[in-house]
């Protein structure tokens, strides 16, 4: 029996719930294979690329290359990525996302029981809903660790969320949280590890041309178009963090990053921008990546590896990737703060 289990089974029966027990903090990452093999890596990409609202071209079309082309070439490149990151607790999204609850449950002291969970993979959020209801929890936030909003996340978590609720007769008490694009706690965090890590490797000259770039997962233009406001809640994270490092104008450049398949994706693109930089001659690049609570794959692999050796093939000499996620006081400080906020009236 887990922890949390415990804590609900503590102040109420688990087959119905009166309000005593503690409410249920749920902090929802994206997911991750269960091992760096070929074989995990299918079974979790099967499952996030066949939801809809991932790739929302129709099940008949997708199917097909899904099944016939993606998932027969796509797993064993992804595998031998994930073990160039891979940790002895598993992978870094997983082993983070852990290390956040823990934390957020001893930050919150007792007043709310905080479960880990997958939308993709396990623990599967469907699933850890079932435990809690099935443990007395009545009464549930479901944070999802996203600071900016788009449909391809958030609302996907959600969508797990009405699937649980059309399959109960018997209803939690659930508050669904959107995301923090500027929150004053979360700016804080990011400004913080900055600022730590120019004062350990020295500030960035932008006089003389180096750059911050605040790198994010890009979504496609046809999903901007048609109305996500993510790439408006990553530009007003950038404006912030920018104003609250004071630096000059054009110092810090919005990018994206993680493209997928032929379709236009948002720009300008990360690894286009920081091999345009070392060409141009740009002495230093630093890279921080707002959009991931946590590190994993996109962060460790994908810029640390790959886009510093672009950098440096291109001519550039320094590559600075700024961790300030993970386990750091100023990342849990910021779910905190979230998590607060959806208890509002539940907790003190």
């Amino acid at each position: 029996m887990s922890a949390s289990e415990n804590d609900c089974r503590r102040s109420a029966p688990p087959a119905r719930g009166d309000g005593a027990q503690p409410p249920a903090v749920v902090l929802v990452n994206l997911g991750t294979p269960a091992a760096p093999t070929t074989r995990d890596v299918r079974a979790y990409l099967r499952e996030f690329l066949s939801d809809r609202r991932v790739i929302e071209m129709s099940p008949l079309l997708w199917r097909p290359i899904l099944e016939g082309i993606i998932l027969r070439v796509r797993p064993a490149r992804t595998a031998e990525k994930y073990r160039t990151v891979w940790m002895d607790e598993g992978s870094p999204l997983m082993h983070y996302t852990r290390s956040q609850a823990r934390l957020l449950q001893d930050a919150l002291g007792g007043a709310a029981v905080v479960r880990p969970a997958m939308r993709y993979g396990a623990p599967n959020l469907f699933d850890v809903l079932d435990e809690l209801y099935a443990a007395g929890c009545r009464r549930v936030v479901v944070l999802p660790a996203y600071p900016q909003y788009s449909a391809t996340t958030v609302a996907s978590i959600n969508d797990v969320v009405a699937r649980w609720l059309q399959q109960r007769r018997d209803h939690l008490d659930l508050r669904l949280a959107r995301s923090f694009p500027e929150s004053a706690t979360y700016i804080e965090a990011l400004a913080t590890a900055l600022e730590a890590h120019w004062s350990e490797h020295g500030r960035p000259d932008f006089a003389a041309g180096d750059r911050l770039l605040a790198s994010y997962h890009s979504i496609p233009v046809a999903m901007h178009e048609a109305g996500d406001p993510y790439r408006s809640e990553c530009e007003a994270t950038s404006r912030a963090l920018a104003a609250r490092l004071g630096l000059p104008a054009g110092a810090l450049e919005t990018t994206f990053q993680s493209v997928f398949g032929p379709a236009q994706w948002l720009t300008p693109a990360t690894i286009d921008t920081v091999a345009a930089l070392g060409g141009a001659g740009a002495g230093r690049v630093d890279v921080v990546c707002p959009g991931f609570m946590a590190d994993c794959l996109e962060t460790l692999e994908e810029i640390d590896q790959l886009n510093r050796e672009t950098f440096h093939k291109a001519g550039g000499r320094e590559f600075h990737y700024i961790r300030w996620g993970n386990d750091s006081p100023g990342a849990v400080a910021a779910l905190l703060d979230e998590a607060r906020r959806a208890l509002a009236g539940w907790i003190d």
